[in-house]
């Protein structure tokens, strides 16, 4: 063991957890992620409630969450900010929702954590949501003035801006297989969603920058990998159908500056901006195949491959897959810009993957950079277990274990283990042997 060489990351790597406003704030009532759940689309039956119970000041559970993560060593956490309460109502702005955002930024200052925020995570204010969402006329306008009210209420506090989470996964499931509000199943809807978003995006960059010249702006995107099945025409068509209608076109719109089909259907051109970063969210691999009966995946049908290490309920057909990690990063390395790992984790209520997990994951981004893909950050979702958007309770992310009625916290060995790599700065052979020894050789393996 002694020979093994420990794997450093670079100097001044942040580490952290990421989190978001609706699954952690709790009694968001005034946005249509609420509204969905109490109408019996979530798969346990169960509603969010208080979640980690963030917002109530009096509880002061945000701030005993934010020092856990101090006494680990993590030095960032990425938060998002809820439109519904900062603007509850069309042109009404709530000045205790922006001093509560206020407190809770302060806080993470204070603890020399450095905050990244996401100005918009999946949740919609209901009035918006009333007027079409982001299918209204005027969605852009309305995010560029949210945009500009928060920036100049909080810009001291925060430099490091995402402006959208997952644009194509929000369109993708509330306007396509209907799982999100507001359970739509229309393709060109789709993309006209994921346009408006890109050009949200744009609108949103240009006025942070104009507002703070030096802040740090970019967007979040999730990327899984889709591979073929076969080296056979129709399996390699219809993953390439994926991963261009799913990653790249998102990529091109925002840091090529141009729109291919379809988005192009749906909005005139994109203006160059200046994006300082990209936030990638990566969870795995998909293996597929063509099959007529799977016109909502492009044809794409998924495939379990013998041997491979697949995800539990409810999400069965995504493959544990390290490796991805280093194949999403040495393709984001072509734009030549930072690259943070805005999200990765495994739902595991038992730890028992987990361990191994983050280190085979970590070791991949280790492998990335090393070949020259300038990451700057690695966000695990997430701290504390979450609600997880319409699965509920019932998958649990945490490096923290949430009781949610007693919100009694129960940290997990991987809290341990994560806080132990980030005081390092690396993944050392003692830490592998500590918690997942038979993670050994694949995470000190090269290949």
């Amino acid at each position: 063991m002694t020979s093994i060489q420990p794997l450093r990351f670079p100097e001044n790597f942040l580490w952290g957890v990421a989190s978001a406003a609706h699954q952690n704030e709790g009694n968001n009532r005034n946005n249509d992620f609420w509204q969905w759940e109490q109408t019996g689309h979530v798969h346990d039956g169960t509603t969010s409630g208080l979640a980690t119970d963030w917002w109530n000041a009096a509880h002061r559970r945000a701030e005993s969450d934010f020092a856990r993560a101090a006494e680990l060593g993590l030095n960032t956490l990425r938060l998002s900010l809820e439109w519904s309460r900062i603007e509850p109502a069309e042109n009404r702005w709530d000045d205790a929702a922006i001093d509560r955002y206020r407190q809770l930024l302060g806080t993470l200052r204070e603890l020399n954590i450095t905050p990244m925020v996401t100005l918009h995570h999946f949740t919609n204010p209901l009035w918006l949501a009333e007027r079409g969402g982001w299918l209204a006329a005027d969605v852009v306008a309305r995010f560029e003035r949210y945009t500009a009210h928060v920036v100049d209420a909080l810009g001291d506090l925060v430099d490091l801006w995402c402006t959208i989470n997952e644009p194509m996964v929000y369109a993708y499931l509330s306007h396509l297989v209907g799982d999100w509000s507001p359970g739509r199943h229309n393709f060109p809807q789709t993309f006209k969603v994921a346009a408006t978003m890109t050009l949200a995006h744009r609108a949103a960059e240009q006025t942070i920058h104009a507002r703070q010249p030096h802040a740090r702006v970019g967007l979040v995107k999730n990327q899984p990998i889709f591979d073929p099945l076969r080296d056979h025409q129709p399996d390699k068509m219809v993953a390439g159908w994926q991963e261009t209608l799913f990653n790249r076109r998102i990529f091109q719109a925002v840091y090529e500056h141009r729109l291919h089909f379809p988005l192009n259907f749906f909005a005139k051109g994109i203006a160059a901006g200046q994006e300082d970063f990209i936030g990638i969210n990566y969870y795995g691999r998909h293996t597929v195949k063509f099959s007529l009966r799977a016109p909502f995946t492009m044809f794409g049908e998924p495939f379990i491959p013998p041997h491979a290490e697949m995800w539990d309920e409810p999400w069965t057909d995504r493959e544990i897959y390290p490796h991805g990690l280093y194949r999403v990063c040495m393709a984001a390395a072509k734009y030549k810009k930072p690259i943070f790992i805005t999200e990765n984790g495994l739902a595991d209520a038992a730890d028992a993957r987990r361990p191994r997990f983050l280190l085979t994951h970590l070791a991949a981004l280790h492998r990335a950079i090393q070949a020259g893909a300038d990451v700057r950050g690695y966000y695990h979702w997430t701290f504390v277990d979450n609600y997880e958007w319409v699965e509920g309770w019932s998958t649990r992310f945490g490096l923290i274990a949430l009781n949610p009625e007693t919100q009694a916290r129960t940290p997990r060995r991987s809290a341990e283990m994560f806080g132990a790599i980030a005081r390092a700065n690396a993944i050392t052979p003692e830490i592998v042997a500590e918690f997942a020894p038979d993670a050994m050789d694949a995470v000190f393996s090269q290949k």
